[in-house]
């Protein structure tokens, strides 16, 4: 597994290009699992009711209210409007990190420039937030509690928000090349079922790395729309 990929196989195909090819599926995939969601929540009565056993209602019922309990926990009140965002955002990573799981498939998000890509995007919807919920007085938080120090604060904030989607991107893509990386070295020297707990181990950084990003993401919008500067 770590020496083939099917990029190999297509003359031309560069890495860039077979990422690019892979974010579409795990775009597809997403979009086909809210279509599932939306069917199995049901309309009108039957949405507001609960799932009395295990069933896809159920699951999903799960996620939702998890997100939405983590988005109230980390952003407060506030947070409870932006869980559709975020849930977009963690499954959007979480899928394109599960590619990396199938054999012979790399991770979009192994490429540094979906990871700094993405990034920017928190920057922008964190910064955006900021400034609808305190207008042009969001630039006040770049200049520190006390106005004597503006001179001070204000190019270190700037270098702080410049830094936080590649810090985010970089953080990505080191894991999930790392991930990547062990699993197809112990896949190839372990015999099967063996190699199914580094699969497994796999699963995990797949989904802390999507988990990670989403509450960064979220603790920078509660620190832009906070009043306590």
């Amino acid at each position: 597994m770590a020496n083939f990929n099917w990029t190999e196989l297509i003359p031309g195909v560069t890495h860039d290009v077979s990422h690019i090819a892979t974010t579409a599926v795990a775009a597809g995939v997403m979009v086909t699992f809210a279509l599932v969601g939306r069917v199995a929540l049901g309309n009108g009565e039957s949405a507001v009711i609960p799932a009395g056993k295990v069933s896809t209602k159920g699951v999903f019922e799960q996620i939702i209210e998890f997100i939405r309990n983590l988005c109230g926990t980390v952003i407060g009140d506030e947070g409870l409007k932006m869980a559709p965002l975020f849930a977009t955002l963690f499954f959007f990573l979480f899928f394109n990190n599960l590619v990396g799981l199938i054999p012979g498939m790399t991770p979009a998000t192994e490429n540094i420039n979906t990871g700094v890509a993405i990034g920017i995007f928190s920057f922008l919807v964190y910064n955006i937030f900021g400034f609808i919920e305190h207008g042009v007085a969001y630039l006040k938080h770049f200049l520190g509690p006390v106005l004597l120090m503006a001179p001070l604060m204000l190019p270190i904030e700037i270098v702080s928000h410049i830094v936080r989607p590649v810090s985010l991107g970089l953080r990505l893509q080191g894991n999930m090349t790392g991930d990547h990386m062990v699993l197809g070295i112990f896949t190839e020297l372990l015999p099967p079922p063996f190699a199914i707990v580094f699969y497994g181990l796999g699963f995990f950084v797949c989904f802390m790395q999507a988990f990670v990003f989403t509450m960064l993401s979220m603790i920078y919008v509660s620190m832009a729309i906070s009043h306590d500067h």
